[in-house]
């Protein structure tokens, strides 16, 4: 069964932020489904993931001079530090902590997609710049 299932309620008119919001759902669920010999592997590959996702964001909220920014790339720093304590508690053979984080992240980003991910969406399509380069050029 999965943490998240995707719904026009996650949904931002972003389509970038919307397709990246996604992968990390479809991610997230793997993370929470696979078997526990590929727990790490899977972990991995949703960590790169949020990295990038986060990152992606970070950049276009320096492009954009979206205001809240600190507060926005602070909450995404905490979350990468926590997941960066559970890889090293599942290379240690703790497979359980990885899915303990599985449904923690799913409520959490359910909060954050809903109120900081949907504030930013709302000022990106107010400067015109709901896509990448949009959001380059604004």
């Amino acid at each position: 069964m999965s943490l998240i299932d995707w719904s026009d309620a996650l949904e931002l008119g972003v389509d970038q932020m919307d397709s990246t919001h996604r992968e990390f759902v479809v991610l997230l669920n793997a993370l929470a489904e696979v078997p526990e010999g590929q727990v790490l592997s899977a972990f991995d590959a949703f960590y790169a993931h949020t990295v990038a996702h986060f990152d992606q964001e970070a950049g276009w909220m320096q492009t954009i001079s979206f205001p809240p920014i600190h507060c926005h790339t602070a909450e995404h720093e905490g979350v990468l530090e926590v997941m960066r304590e559970v890889r090293g508690h599942l290379a240690a053979g703790d497979i359980n902590v990885g899915r303990v984080l599985a449904r923690e992240l799913a409520i959490w980003f359910r909060d954050h997609a809903a109120t900081m991910d949907a504030v930013l969406a709302q000022y990106m399509k107010a400067r015109g710049a709901e896509s990448p380069s949009a959001a380059k050029a604004a």
